[in-house]
């Protein structure tokens, strides 16, 4: 139960909805005797599924709709950069943009789940790490 809570967390967190799977690890990291491997794998891939929920989200919508300043400011930095920006898709509120934005782009899928997923994972390795 503790896995599931936690990647559903961490899923959640990566959309633009409120998930805190910071804390969730965090406290599974001290008070569950599970490996630092399988809590970063859960963690890992519930945010990187996330992430590609909010990229498939940004493949579907209509121009209109992303014609707003800050999508604007999201497809100028991943028509600038390409997939490599997403290994910010971590950070709050700009991450969720990054990723609509790829999608809206049409962004290679295969590099997109690579880095959203290098970064989803750099972010819980330093977390497991400091605490």
């Amino acid at each position: 139960m503790d896995l599931v809570s936690l990647f559903s967390s961490s899923f959640l967190s990566a959309t633009i909805l409120p998930g805190g799977s910071e804390i969730v690890l965090a406290f599974l990291d001290f008070a569950s005797h599970r490996s630092f491997w399988t809590l970063l794998l859960v963690a890992t891939v519930g945010n990187t599924l996330g992430g590609l929920l909010s990229y498939f989200m940004g493949r579907i919508v209509p121009e209109s709709r992303i014609a707003t300043q800050k999508y604007q400011t999201g497809i100028t930095r991943v028509r600038r950069y390409g997939s490599p920006v997403l290994l910010l898709s971590w950070v709050p509120v700009i991450g969720d943009v990054l990723c609509v934005a790829a999608g809206w782009l049409r962004l290679n899928l295969r590099n997109t789940i690579i880095f959203i997923g290098l970064g989803k994972a750099a972010r819980y390795v330093v977390i497991l790490t400091v605490i």
